[in-house]
């Protein structure tokens, strides 16, 4: 099972965004920037849009892949 982004549809986290139980990972999706556990989930789709509204520049641009696509990115999103 693919550890998702509930923000931007990133599909390869380390972690989990959240235990079963509900415990935040604290890990920062390498693809948007939200940390889960700091950042508020429930502010999720006014993150999305601020990340879209700057560009949807990669957190950490060295894993982003050569044929990444938004579109089909948004797409994962639980």
């Amino acid at each position: 099972m693919k550890n998702v982004c509930p923000i931007c549809g990133f599909d390869k986290l380390k972690e989990a965004p959240f235990s079963k139980e509900g415990a935040p990972s604290y890990e920062i999706c390498a693809c948007c920037g939200f940390e889960f556990g700091f950042d508020e989930i429930e502010c999720r789709d006014v993150y999305l849009k601020k990340w879209i509204e700057h560009g949807s520049k990669w957190f950490v641009p060295e894993l982003k892949p050569r044929d990444w696509n938004l579109e089909e990115q948004l797409k994962n999103i639980p």
